[in-house]
C-alpha cells in the first residue's frame, strides 16, 4: 500500500484519513517557473493555492478548495557543496529518497524523525523532528530556502539574504509561499549505536535528566495501563558497523513492531476490554538489542500501523510531571488507549513558529489506530498540555487558535506581519491557518 496521500473522484485525502478536500483543480509543476505560473494563475482566477506532499499531516494544513500543488515532478539533489558542506534539493523530494543519495555521498543529515515518507519541504515547513540533546528538527538544519511567493515571483534566502524571511520561512506552514528548494547542512556520513531495552516507568521518569544528559538521542515509548517502556539510546560510534540482523530485524520491526502490533490494534478495537492486557504483552514483546549503522538506518523505521496523534512540546523541565498528570488522567477516565505513548526532546532553536523555539524543549505524543474515536482521549490529554504552555506539533491533531498561540510564541506578531508582507491577499490561506495565525 502506497503511503502516499490518496486522491480518489478528484477527493484528496490525508494519510492518516482524517481529513478530506475537493480542489477546484491540481497541479504538478515540472519545474519553478511552471510552479510560479500556476500561482499567477490561480491569482487570476481568484483561486487559493496550497502544496500538498505526502499528506502525512493529521491537521488539515495542506487542504484546499482552490488549486493543489503535487510537487512529485521537482525532486532530485540539485546542488552538494562540499567545501560549505551543505546539499540543495528539490521540495518534492522524499526524505527517504534523500537519505539513500547522501549515504551513497559518504554524507547524512545529523538528525532526522522516525520516519522518511515525507517530502523534505512538508516535514520542515510543519516542523517534523526526531530527538536530540544538542541537535534539533530538520528544519533547523536548513541553511537556505527557494521559494515562490504570493506574486509569482521567486525569492531566496539565508542567514544572510532575506534573514527577516530565512528566520521564519524554515517552519512557514505553507503560509508565506511554495517551498520549492531547501539547503540542509550536511555532514560526513558517521555510525551509530542504538541501546533499546526496556525499562519501568517509574525509573524513566526519576531518571530521566540523567539519561537526556547521557545520551546524544534519547527517546522512549510508555504503553498506558503498564509500568513499562521501550528506551532508545542512539550515540555516535567509532564502529565497527554491526546492523540488525536481516531475519531479526524482520521479526522484530515488521513481524512484532507493525504486523503483530496492528492484529493487537485490531483486537482491540473490537473489544476495548482487552486492551491492558494487549498493552502488557505488547510492553514485553520486544527484547533488549544493540546494534550499529550509519544514521537514517538507526533513527527511522517502517510505519505501517496507520494511526491519528497528538503531540505537544512543553519546556523541557516539565516533561516528567506533565506525563505523571497524563498516566494518572487515563488510569482514571477509563479510557481504553492502546498505543504506545512516545517522548523525545529537542534543544532551543531560533525558528519563529519552531515548537521549541527559544526554548529546550520536551515531545509527548498520543496516538489511537486509524478509525477509533480519539477525541476523548486527545482532549484530555491536550487540556494538560496546555496547562504547561504547550505548543502543538502544526501537523498533529489539536484545538489551538491564534490567540493561544500568540501567548505561548513570543515572536508570533513577527510572523504575521512578514505574512501580511509577502501574502497580503491571503494566496495561501485555508481554514487551518486562519484559524492558528489569524485571518
Amino acid at each position: 500500500m502506497s503511503t502516499a496521500a490518496s486522491a480518489k473522484n478528484g477527493t484528496w485525502r490525508n494519510w492518516g484519513g482524517n481529513v478530506a478536500a475537493r480542489p477546484a483543480r491540481e497541479v504538478t509543476p515540472a519545474s519553478v517557473d511552471e510552479l510560479a505560473a500556476a500561482v499567477r494563475e490561480a491569482a487570476e482566477d481568484g483561486l487559493k493555492v496550497k502544496a500538498v506532499g505526502t499528506g502525512h499531516s493529521f491537521t488539515s494544513i495542506a487542504a484546499t478548495d482552490g488549486v493543489l500543488i503535487r510537487p512529485q515532478l521537482l525532486t532530485g539533489i540539485r546542488d552538494i557543496d562540499r567545501d560549505a558542506m551543505t546539499v540543495t534539493v528539490e521540495a518534492g523530494t522524499p526524505l527517504k529518497r534523500l537519505n539513500v543519495a547522501l549515504a551513497r555521498e559518504g554524507l547524512s543529515l545529523t538528525n532526522m524523525g522516525d520516519i522518511m515518507e515525507q517530502t523534505v519541504s512538508g516535514a520542515t515547513s510543519t516542523g517534523t523532528h526526531g530527538t536530540g540533546r544538542e541537535s534539533g528538527s530538520i528544519a533547523a538544519q536548513i541553511k537556505g530556502l527557494e521559494l515562490v511567493t504570493a506574486d509569482g515571483s521567486v525569492l531566496s534566502c539565508s542567514e544572510k539574504e532575506n534573514p527577516e524571511v530565512f528566520a521564519a520561512a524554515r517552519i512557514g506552514l505553507g503560509a508565506l509561499g511554495v517551498v520549492t528548494a531547501i539547503t540542509f547542512a550536511v555532514e560526513p556520513v558517521f555510525l551509530l549505536t542504538a541501546r533499546e531495552e526496556p525499562m519501568s516507568f517509574d525509573k524513566v521518569t526519576s531518571a530521566f535528566d540523567e539519561l537526556w544528559a547521557e545520551n546524544e538521542h534519547f527517546e522512549f515509548y510508555w504503553f498506558p495501563h503498564t509500568g513499562s517502556t521501550n528506551t532508545k539510546r542512539n550515540n555516535r560510534s567509532a564502529g565497527p558497523e554491526k546492523p540488525v540482523p536481516q531475519l531479526q530485524g524482520w521479526i522484530e520491526d515488521e513481524f512484532l513492531s507493525n504486523g503483530v502490533f496492528q492484529v493487537a490494534q485490531w483486537v482491540g478495537r473490537a473489544a476495548p476490554g482487552t486492551i491492558p492486557s494487549i498493552a502488557r504483552i505488547s510492553s514485553k514483546a520486544l527484547s533488549a538489542r544493540t546494534y550499529t549503522d550509519i544514521p537514517y538506518k538507526v533513527f527511522t523505521s517502517p510505519r505501517r500501523v496507520r494511526f491519528v496523534e497528538m503531540e505537544y512540546a512543553v519546556p523541557r523541565g516539565a516533561v516528567v510531571e506533565t506525563l505523571r498528570e497524563l498516566r494518572t488522567m487515563i488510569e482514571r477516565s477509563g479510557l481504553k488507549v492502546s498505543f504506545p505513548v512516545e517522548v523525545r526532546t529537542a534543544p532551543a532553536d531560533d525558528i519563529t513558529l519552531s515548537t521549541a523555539s527559544g526554548r529546550d524543549s520536551a515531545y509527548i505524543a498520543v496516538h489511537m489506530v486509524k478509525g477509533t474515536p480519539y477525541q476523548a482521549y486527545f482532549t484530555a490529554a491536550e487540556r494538560i498540555f496546555t496547562a504547561h504552555e504547550g505548543r502543538p506539533h502544526w501537523g498533529k491533531v489539536h484545538t489551538r487558535d491564534a490567540e493561544y498561540f500568540a501567548g505561548v510564541y513570543p515572536r508570533f506578531g513577527e510572523f504575521t506581519a512578514l505574512r501580511d508582507r509577502l501574502d497580503p491577499d491571503r494566496r495561501f490561506q485555508n481554514d487551518y491557518l486562519r484559524r492558528v495565525l489569524g485571518a
